[in-house]
């Protein structure tokens, strides 16, 4: 059963026993806080679960399923809404990009330039960054929005868990489900005001709509006896991940138990996922 949302309250001994939050740079606050209004402008914002207050300003990912072209958007919201403000590893080449890049290099997220190493130097540097980090980075490990015709969580790789592992950080999940009803998955690729059309007529449509946007924290996922070290855990830990999303999934998704009502002509549906419950 869903737990809804609580509000916690310590005692002045507990709190000083966790560390504080990073201070969140100025850009991030603003640009949160308009993330924040703009969702509630799409939809409605319905959290179950919880954040948990041990993990607060350490070092942990939160793991969670990808199923839109909006969702990023609503789970910043969601975040926000329990008081926790994610961060995102970012590629250089977005880092870079002019206007959204100046905004997004002053939030603090994590920057990976993958043209400048091997893709194994830019893991062990992320890793690292990770590991003195006091706010959670938010990450898919599907990698892409599900092509999967029910739109369960498609396989997915193992980079997730292989950094859970080598840095000893904490994982959390999140499984939503909505976001996908606000905006169309488009095309591969932007090259004219052609390919914006689905996305914006879509998103008008939400607009008048109002759909619901279901956001469950889930709890930590269990990776003891597994070790970077040792050949096989990498999966096992991507198994126990994938697992975890999915056994929240099932119950905000109860009335569609195998394909969405709605209908986005523009997703592909080439992938089968791995992890759908077996009825």
């Amino acid at each position: 059963m869903l737990r809804p949302m609580v509000a916690l309250y310590r005692d002045r001994d507990e709190a000083t026993r966790r560390r504080a939050p990073a201070p969140v740079p100025l850009v991030w606050r603003v640009l949160s806080t308009l993330d924040q209004g703009f969702v509630r402008m799409i939809g409605r914002l319905e959290i179950t679960g919880e954040f948990p207050d041990e993990l607060r300003g350490r070092p942990v990912l939160v793991a969670a399923n990808h199923i839109g072209m909006l969702d990023p958007f609503v789970l910043i919201a969601a975040c926000r809404k329990l008081g926790v403000t994610p961060q995102f590893m970012l590629t250089a080449g977005l880092l870079d990009a002019p206007v959204i890049g100046f905004f997004l290099s002053r939030s603090g997220h994590l920057r990976v330039d993958r043209g400048k190493s091997n893709v194994a130097e830019a893991f062990h540097r992320a890793t690292e960054a990770l590991r003195t980090a006091r706010v959670p980075l938010l990450v898919y490990p599907e990698g892409r929005i599900s092509h999967d015709p029910g739109l369960w969580p498609e396989r997915g790789k193992t980079g997730v868990a292989r950094m859970a592992l080598d840095g000893d950080i904490p994982v959390i999940t999140i499984s939503q489900w909505g976001a996908h009803e606000a905006m169309y998955w488009g095309t591969p690729s932007v090259t004219g005001p052609a390919d914006l059309k689905p996305l914006v007529t879509s998103l008008l449509s939400a607009i008048r709509k109002r759909p619901t946007f279901k956001v469950h924290f889930g709890g930590r996922v269990d990776l003891s006896g597994l070790s970077a070290a040792k050949p096989g855990d990498a999966m096992r830990a991507h198994k126990r991940i994938m697992q975890a999303i999915t056994k929240d999934l099932v119950p905000l998704r109860a009335d569609q138990p195998d394909e969405p009502t709605f209908h986005d002509p523009t997703r592909p549906l080439d992938s089968v996922s791995p992890w759908k419950p077996q009825s």
